[in-house]
C-alpha cells in the first residue's frame, strides 16, 4: 500500500544515491522548517506515537531513531551540513532508518512507548535528552517491554555533534544489532583499526 510515510522514505533514498557536488552544495540544499530547525527531505512525518512508529519502522525492515534538536543550535546545523551531507552516511541513514525530528522546546503532541502523552519539550526531559542534537536509538518491537518509556528502553544514544565516521558507526552498530552483546565504544574501535588497516584515516574520512 502507498502511504504518505512509504513516499517520503523513497523520496530520501533517492536523494541519497544522487551525487551531491561537495559539503558546500550540500550545505546550501539545506531546508529549515517554520521552527527554526534544520530538516533532511527523508525524515518521516507521522502522528509522533511512539509505538506505531517503531512497528511502522520494523515493518518496512528499517531501524527507528528519533533526533532531538533546536532552533540555533551550531551543532545541528553541522550535522545536518556535514554528517547528513557526507555521501555513505547520506546513502545509509534513510536505507536503512526511520528517523523522527523533535522540537527540544515544541509543543506538538508525542506519545511515549508507555502510553503517556507529552508535549515535544516534556518528553526531551522525560527521556533527559539535555544536549542538542541528540539521536536515540530504539530497538524492534518485541524488545519493547510493556509500560516501560523511550528512556527505559532505548537501544544507544548519541549525545552531541561526533565526526562523520563515528556517526556513522552509531547507526551500524544497532543496525547490526551489536547493541544487544557489545557496547559501541568496542565496536567503534574495531572500526576503526579496520579502516587504519586499510590505510584511511577516521579524522579525514
Amino acid at each position: 500500500m502507498i502511504t504518505r510515510r512509504n513516499l517520503m522514505v523513497a523520496a530520501g533514498a533517492a536523494a541519497g544515491a544522487m551525487a551531491l557536488g561537495g559539503n558546500r552544495e550540500a550545505a546550501a540544499a539545506v531546508k529549515m522548517n517554520d521552527d527554526g530547525l534544520h530538516v533532511q527531505d527523508w525524515f518521516i512525518d507521522s502522528f509522533l506515537d511512539m509505538r506505531e512508529d517503531v512497528m511502522a519502522a520494523h515493518e518496512a525492515g528499517r531501524n527507528y531513531a528519533v533526533i532531538i534538536e533546536q532552533r540555533g543550535c551550531p551543532f545541528c546545523k553541522k550535522t545536518h551540513e556535514v554528517n547528513f551531507a557526507h555521501p555513505k552516511v547520506r546513502d545509509y541513514i534513510p536505507a536503512n532508518f526511520d528517523m523522527v525530528q523533535l522540537n527540544l522546546h515544541g509543543s506538538r503532541a508525542v506519545t511515549d512507548f508507555d502510553g503517556e502523552e507529552l508535549e515535544e519539550r516534556a518528553i526531551a526531559r522525560k527521556w533527559q535528552a539535555n544536549f542538542t542534537p541528540t539521536i536515540l536509538f530504539f530497538p524492534p518491537p518485541d524488545r519493547i517491554g510493556e509500560g516501560k518509556s523511550g528512556r527505559d528502553i532505548e537501544a544507544a544514544r548519541l549525545p552531541g555533534y561526533f565526526r562523520p565516521f563515528t556517526f556513522l558507526q552509531m547507526f551500524r552498530f544497532v543496525r547490526e544489532g551489536r547493541y544487544v552483546e557489545s557496547n559501541f565504544q568496542a565496536y567503534l574501535n574495531e572500526q576503526v583499526q579496520a579502516l587504519e588497516a586499510s590505510g584511511g584515516d577516521p579524522a579525514n574520512w
